[in-house]
């Protein structure tokens, strides 16, 4: 059976297994400064499992069959809070109040400059050196059992960023094995915000090597080129058959390497803003990945303008994770569902300002299943 999408044709076929409703629990996960750090397992009828803690909003686990239907965890993190609470790099949390690199830590609203905490080589990276990754959430089984809210106030000033800002995450798991995350934020200053969840994929399993023979499908045609502090020009560069387009179906690991003869290069791999709409804001199918000797499948869909994909390039081995394996380089991906990198300094990106009595949405799906052969 044949499938096209965005003009591209697969050969193989996907199979979704549907469900008839999801089971949510909740229980202690650890305690920070003597208050309780609740952890919510969502579960459907398909053995797929996610679960989050309230610190950072972070999803710890993603268990999904493989096409033997054999269980196994394929996102990065650790087996305590202790490891969350230490040095790691954003593994499966929320990051906010703005996603990504902000250049020379600093951004202007209607004439008023903001300094931000300059934890990147001069730049602000992922909300500053207390982004939402390291706060307390407060989790909440929604009404219905069809999902869990994760609620966070930012304050005004927090990291140098202005507004109070109300920010709600909400986590459900749907019938056709669909992770749903909705974020929702409303302010009473003028400020800018860009969430996204930074969960670390391997699709053969959370430790099981490295992710060069995951096949990627990215439906972009342009990327926001960088300089060598990963900050974006401003420009626009069309892919045309360069290592950035996966347009097709490419392995992750085929010409990562021809990388280094890219002048947009910098960071050890793929680090880029891939450009899918900066006009649209509609729900749609952003990427595919594949993992020929599991069948694992994982699907994106996001109502974002752009998404970066990191392969785990600074990831150094020093890192143990919940298999008692160390995490090296590449070892996992990122498609962080996202606005673009600086863009409250780049007046031809989308904005990512957000005003009072406005409200901000957004929406990611992550979507799991297997190759039917």
């Amino acid at each position: 059976m044949r499938i096209t999408l965005y003009g591209i044709v697969f050969i193989c076929t996907y199979h979704f297994i549907f469900m008839n409703n999801t089971s949510i629990s909740s229980s202690i996960y650890g305690k920070i400064d003597g208050n309780n750090i609740h952890e919510f397992v969502l579960k459907n009828k398909n053995g797929v499992e996610v679960h989050i803690i309230e610190y950072g909003a972070i999803i710890t686990k993603i268990i999904t069959p493989d096409q033997q239907g054999i269980d196994k965890d394929i996102v990065n993190g650790f087996s305590s809070l202790d490891g969350y609470l230490g040095e790691h790099p954003y593994f499966g949390a929320i990051i906010g109040r703005y996603g990504n690199r902000i250049g020379n830590a600093s951004f202007s609203i209607d004439g008023t400059e903001y300094q931000l905490a300059a934890n990147n080589d001069g730049n602000s990276l992922h909300g500053g050196i207390k982004g939402f990754d390291k706060q307390i959430w407060k989790g909440k089984i929604l009404d219905n059992q069809k999902g869990v809210s994760m609620s966070y106030t930012s304050s005004h000033m927090e990291e140098g960023f202005p507004g109070n800002l109300s920010v709600t995450v909400l986590y459900s798991l749907t019938d056709d094995n669909e992770l749903v995350i909705d974020y929702k934020a409303s302010t009473d200053k003028p400020t800018v915000i860009n969430l996204t969840n930074h969960s670390y994929f391997n699709l053969k399993g959370e430790g099981e090597g490295d992710i060069l023979d995951h096949e990627l499908s990215l439906f972009a045609n342009r990327i926001t080129p960088v300089n060598e502090s990963l900050i974006p020009t401003g420009e626009f560069m069309e892919l045309k058959q360069s290592p950035f387009d996966f347009r097709k179906p490419q392995l992750i690991g085929d010409r990562i390497d021809d990388l280094s003869n890219q002048q947009v290069m910098f960071g050890g791999g793929y680090d880029h803003n891939f450009v899918l709409s900066d006009k649209s804001s509609s729900l749609k199918r952003v990427a595919l990945v594949s993992e020929r000797t599991t069948g694992r499948v994982l699907e994106v869909h996001t109502t974002e303008p752009g998404v970066q994909l990191y392969t785990g390039n600074f990831l150094d081995g020093s890192l143990i994770g919940k298999s008692g394996k160390p995490y090296n380089k590449r070892s996992a991906f990122c498609l962080e569902t996202q606005h673009y990198p600086d863009s409250p300094n780049q007046p031809n990106f989308p904005s990512t300002r957000l005003n009072p009595g406005e409200e901000y949405q957004s929406q990611t799906i992550y979507k799991f299943g297997i190759i039917d052969h």
